[in-house]
């Protein structure tokens, strides 16, 4: 068993116990030899005596080894110390993405976006070093304060190339987040990490799952059978764009789903440009039941999946049985009632080819204009006196060329070919692209740096002085006080703007004399995350609980997890005396207690 102070290795200082998983614990430590804080990974002990599963253990290592990306979790070192199988990896002060969400709910559109693109880079990595996740869930994914996200937990990732795959019949990895290919027994690749993440986009994206059961399987069967939720049903304000881009991730069928982790992030980067705003849903090239549902799910307790799985399908079958008696019933009402369908259609086509066409065939064409450069009135005059009708709103787009309020161009655009009498929809130039700058003051620094990454603009995060600003007390570390562009100004790609936050910082006080008490200590401590070890010293020359001294020096930053030793008065032992009285024959012992 792992303890506190324990040391891995001679090298690695168990501090505290931060994450419990199926196969391994996860442990905060300090490396004593580089003075830093890490993150140990230690085989859990009833597993370390299993040949299989240290043979998977070391596997972990050999393939996280080989990954190095900014938003994957880095790995210093690995080993075996007394029979304790470990890994030695990045320690990263953050949150999960679950937890977040738990907290939050529905995060924002550029939240998600932001996270998105950072995450399928870090896949995009391992997917070129030929590394499947396969266990991609926002329990897997941290996030660090300034925004950052790291990938970890490759427990279960698979090289393409390795054939020591796991056993045929277990799925490992969350069910909420599972690809159907999976549950169906069938091996992973690529586009069953793309899955995943298509879930996880949506969870970000509504703060709930799309799929949900009362047991593993059923969830399970519903990643194989039900449609993915629609995002723009549960919120009107994400684009058909955005929604698009889940649905081609988490097709049942791999076919429909992007190529690669790379496809899908460029697809993302453009989903807010305005000539998508409006684009189609997305629709399925490929049959999405083109699956294998009767073969046999192998998810951790087979007895109870195969009883569930044979019990959906006989009810399937009794429900086919039923449907079939039932369309005997129906079948010559429904037959009468086609015939009668196609005889109309028939007829209908017949009055529109005879009719309604030469009709429509009388009308002349018209040449649509160049209009560009135009002032909105006279574009309008000019169409209008070739016979074609204006919509009323127009297009809104920016323009380095033409001028603000100018027009750009129509839709459809000059030289087509349209009937007399239809509409023509104008461009109209807002000026030199760029993004207005806001008033961000008060506004999370993270949020608002997701927002303006996604205009391409470069954000920088600085700490400010805030001696001038008489609320100190109630001010968030992470609000911003200040930006270096003014509001309502335009920041082009590229461009870079400042977002100062409060300079808070916490320092160590002079804890020694009879202002710090031992008890006063502690609760400073425990407020900023400190590892506090006492040694207590024999002193009549200080009252009790006095502290004598400290290791780190007054006015040294306050770092969490760190240690701290303080030295603090103590009473002396009490001692024994004698007295032999000499007014007495008898001896009397009379002891005396300080």
């Amino acid at each position: 068993m792992v303890v506190k102070g324990q040391m891995i290795n001679e090298r690695y200082q168990i501090i505290r116990l931060i994450g419990e998983g199926g196969m391994a614990n996860v442990y905060l430590a300090h490396d004593i030899i580089l003075d830093r804080m890490v993150a140990v990974k230690i085989l859990r002990g009833d597993l370390a005596d299993d040949e299989k599963f240290v043979r998977r253990f070391q596997r972990e290592a050999i393939s996280a080894s080989s990954l190095t990306h900014p938003n994957i979790v880095g790995m210093y070192d690995v080993g075996e110390d007394n029979g304790d199988y470990f890994i030695v990896m990045e320690y990263i002060d953050g949150k999960t993405l679950k937890s977040l969400i738990k907290k939050r709910g529905a995060l924002t559109l550029p939240e998600v976006m932001d996270i998105m693109l950072q995450l399928l880079d870090g896949v995009k990595c391992a997917h070129d070093s030929y590394i499947i996740h396969r266990d991609i869930k926002p329990q897997n994914v941290l996030i660090l304060d300034d925004g950052t996200v790291k990938i970890t937990d490759f427990g279960i990732a698979t090289a393409l190339n390795n054939n020591e795959l796991t056993q045929t019949n277990s799925v490992m990895g969350s069910v909420h987040y599972l690809p159907p290919e999976q549950a169906n027994g069938k091996n992973s690749t690529v586009k069953s990490d793309i899955y995943s993440i298509g879930i996880m986009m949506y969870e970000l994206l509504t703060g709930k799952l799309p799929f949900k059961g009362d047991n593993a399987v059923e969830i399970a069967i519903k990643q194989m059978r039900d449609e993915i939720p629609s995002v723009c049903l549960i919120n009107p304000e994400i684009p058909q764009s955005i929604e698009n881009i889940i649905l081609k991730a988490c097709a049942k069928n791999p076919k429909n789903r992007y190529d690669s982790a790379a496809e899908m992030q460029e697809d993302l980067r453009t989903a807010l440009d305005v000539e998508r705003k409006n684009e189609p849903r997305y629709v399925y090239k490929y049959d999405e039941q083109d699956l294998d549902e009767t073969k046999e799910f192998a998810l951790e307790t087979r007895e109870e999946i195969n009883k569930n799985i044979h019990q959906s399908i006989d009810d399937d079958m009794c429900d086919d049985m039923q449907d079939k008696k039932d369309g005997k019933q129906k079948g010559l009402n429904i037959t009468l009632f086609l015939v009668v369908i196609v005889f109309g259609l028939i007829a209908l086509f017949i009055i529109g080819a005879v009719i309604i066409y030469p009709k429509l065939s009388e009308i002349p064409d018209v040449k649509i204009p160049d209009v560009s450069k135009l002032t909105r009135d006279d574009a309008v005059k000019k169409l209008e006196d070739l016979g074609l009708k204006v919509y009323d709103s127009d297009t809104i787009e920016a323009s380095d060329e033409i001028d603000e309020g100018l027009v750009i161009g129509t839709k459809p655009g000059a030289s087509n070919v349209i009937k007399k009498g239809n509409n023509v929809t104008l461009i109209i130039s807002s000026g030199e692209s760029g993004y207005l700058v806001k008033d961000y003051k008060g506004k999370n620094c993270y949020e608002v740096q997701a927002e303006l990454k996604l205009q391409d603009v470069y954000v920088l995060i600085e700490k400010k002085d805030i001696s001038d600003i008489e609320d100190k007390e109630n001010l968030d570390p992470y609000q911003i006080i200040d930006q270096s562009v003014e509001p309502n100004e335009k920041l082009n790609k590229n461009d870079k703007i400042i977002l100062y936050i409060p300079d808070i910082v916490t320092e160590y006080p002079d804890f020694v004399g009879e202002k710090w008490t031992e008890d006063k200590v502690r609760e400073f401590c425990e407020a900023n995350g400190i590892i506090l070890s006492v040694d207590y010293q024999e002193t009549t020359d200080y009252i009790k609980g006095t502290v004598l001294e400290q290791s780190r020096t007054k006015g040294t930053k306050v770092v969490s997890g760190m240690p701290l030793k303080i030295k603090v008065a103590k009473e002396p032992t009490p001692t024994t005396t004698t007295t032999m009285p000499t007014t007495s024959s008898t001896t009397t012992t009379t002891q005396k207690e300080e």
